[in-house]
């Protein structure tokens, strides 16, 4: 089993996580938007910057939960990319990590342009200069102000006066304070009390964080007698409000508030239970109800499986997870080989408690997958949540995944016709199961070649359901956030996040065209073409023939060739309307006599043209 589908990771304390389910009723994470600026005229990644982009993430999340800040630059190979990510001093180690996670970073929205996001409680931006010393940004820098209170008139000057004064103290609290501090008035007589934060980025040297906070004071004393104000500078944030927005520091010191509970020590299984139920339910409103569901709803799902694993059961079967046992590596964890006691061969996932989407990972894949059975889905067998992180096991598959099959050079024999199309086949198969089959919708929104796997007669297992998203079967489609494999997602999906089974049915076109070709489908390779729009050329020239893997040497049926080629392009067309249901792909492979639909154009992706609104294409 393997998964490419490189993302970042964040490093989370468990004490931190539990921590944070004991504080939910007295702290907000500040996870909202406040502001987003994307950057359209520096340009968009491609090449080494979406590489050297992806460093820096990984490098910036090691140490922005503990530390509340962190910055990282990459400036070779160029082009550079420089990265910031700061959470403001009054959040809790959990919280930050909260706010991070929640802000996306490996997928904001102005991706692939370069761009700077404000959460209510943290701050993101990464760029192709280096920006760390920048006060204010006169085109960039933002003002938010909210409605007027209602406030009799002789009493505006005073809130208005009320305003100023909480805007100064916090200022100069701050730069006393290595940027940051809280302050507030309380209400008197009628008048509405004021509160407010301010937060300099610790790139900025003390003279930086004062222009900045002087430009920000202006900008949020303006906004008087409103009732909240966001000043959101190129080197500082500061906000103001009528509602104590901040935590209040603990009696005795420090502005950042660090909020210690005892947690009389549990059965480690009690424990993960707590941390998954806590997580989930902050990210569904943190209703402490909708914590105990889940909750509930995990412990009930030990019963789905045949097998539950203790937890050095497989520390063991894996040799404690030991390199020479890693079968691959990816944004949902490591994958590793292991051996029970006895005897039986399974691939063990590894979910460690350092990414924002595990929980939701370990759900989807235990909730969703557990119950349902096709000879070309891989099977879950089991879980352990008892040790100090999560585990899944799986069945084991020694051919491993596709990928390692088609595109490592030497690693094993070419694959037949024969062999390509009964891969083809079973992943089609699969793909109608789940659209329909199973009862339910499921769309599995990450179908590529390294999720793909095969046992040892070659059948498709179509594998990593962490990204599935389930809907009624009446439901047209799901608007969500993007997710997946560029080069594989639909351009429905990019531009409109408009998630429908036909976003499976783009990629699994490209799925087989990479079989049949032999070609990996990579867009940011400056100056080549993708393997979509390279098959349609040679479908326009009638000259489809060219396009099948030259390793094949010719032995290959031209016609049966040429139509699984043609049902291929019917998938990936632009239009999601034109492309047939999986089920109806299926009867076309099944059926030779089947005179397949001839395909209008599909969009084309790549370095060179990516996201060109004329041609359909759009960010993730």
């Amino acid at each position: 089993m393997k998964s490419s589908r490189a993302e970042p990771s964040v490093a989370l304390p468990l004490l931190a996580l539990s921590s944070f389910f004991f504080s939910l009723a007295v702290s907000d994470s500040r996870i909202a938007q406040a502001g987003l600026i994307c950057e359209n005229s520096t340009g968009i990644m491609a090449g080494n910057s979406v590489s050297n982009f992806n460093t820096v993430v990984r490098e910036i999340s090691k140490s922005v939960a503990n530390q509340r800040w962190s910055n990282y630059s990459v400036a070779k190979p160029p082009p550079a990319v420089y990265g910031l990510a700061q959470c403001h001093g009054d959040l809790i180690e959990a919280e930050c990590f909260l706010c991070f996670a929640e802000s996306r970073l490996w997928k904001l929205p102005c991706f692939p342009n370069f761009g700077r996001l404000y959460m209510d409680g943290c701050f993101l931006r990464y760029d192709v200069y280096d920006f760390y010393n920048e006060t204010v940004d006169p085109t960039h820098d933002m003002l938010k102000c909210s409605s007027n209170l209602t406030v009799p008139a002789e009493r505006v000057a005073e809130l208005s006066d009320r305003v100023d004064r909480v805007l100064r103290n916090v200022s100069a609290s701050a730069l006393r304070n290595k940027g940051f501090a809280v302050a507030g008035e309380d209400g008197v007589g009628g008048v509405a009390g004021v509160y407010a934060l301010a937060q300099c980025w610790s790139t900025l040297d003390a003279g930086g964080c004062r222009v900045c906070l002087e430009n920000a004071t202006s900008m949020a004393r303006s906004c008087a007698p409103g009732e909240e104000a966001r000043a959101m500078n190129a080197g500082c944030f500061l906000r103001y409000s009528t509602t104590k927005f901040y935590n209040v520091p603990v009696s005795g010191g420090s502005s950042r508030v660090r909020i210690t509970i005892a947690i009389t020590s549990s059965a480690a299984a009690t424990t993960s239970l707590v941390l998954i139920g806590a997580y989930i339910g902050y990210k569904k409103y943190s209703k402490k109800k909708q914590v105990q569901n889940n909750l509930m709803q995990l412990r009930a799902s030990k019963s789905k499986f045949s097998l539950y694993f203790k937890y050095k059961t497989l520390e063991k079967a894996t040799n404690f997870f030991d390199d020479s046992r890693k079968l691959g590596q990816g944004g949902g964890g490591s994958v590793y080989k292991g051996i029970l006691p006895d005897g039986k061969v399974v691939a063990v996932k590894r979910l460690v408690f350092n990414t924002c989407q595990w929980a939701d990972d370990f759900f989807n894949e235990v909730n969703l997958i557990s119950g349902i059975r096709h000879k070309n889905l891989m099977r879950l067998l089991g879980c352990s949540i008892e040790g100090p992180e999560s585990l899944l096991v799986y069945e084991y598959f020694p051919k491993r995944s596709l990928d390692l099959v088609l595109f490592v050079n030497d690693a094993t024999p070419v694959l037949t016709w024969e062999e390509r199309l009964h891969i083809i086949i079973g992943t089609a198969e699969g793909l109608a199961y789940l659209h329909g089959g199973c009862g339910v919708k499921i769309i599995h929104r990450d179908i590529k070649t390294s999720n793909i796997l095969l046992d040892e007669n070659l059948t498709a297992k179509i594998s990593d359901f962490g990204l599935a998203r389930c809907i009624a079967l009446d439901m047209s489609h799901l608007s969500t956030g993007i997710a997946g494999t560029l080069g594989y997602m639909a351009p429905e999906y990019l531009m409109r996040g408009q998630l429908t089974e036909k976003a499976d049915v783009y990629a699994f076109g490209v799925l087989v065209l990479e079989i049949l070709s032999g070609r990996k489908n990579s867009v940011y390779i400056r100056g080549s073409s993708s393997v979509l729009q390279s098959v349609w050329k040679h479908y326009k020239s009638n000259n489809l023939a060219a396009c099948i893997d030259p390793a094949l040497q010719g032995k290959f049926p031209i016609l049966e060739a040429l139509n699984v080629l043609q049902i291929s392009l019917l998938c990936t067309q632009a239009y999601m309307e034109l492309r047939p249901p999986m089920s109806g792909v299926v009867k076309m492979l099944h059926d030779k006599n089947y005179v397949v639909p001839q395909p209008s154009q599909p969009p084309f992706i790549n370095a060179s043209v990516l996201f060109d609104k004329s041609s359909s294409r759009s960010s993730t």
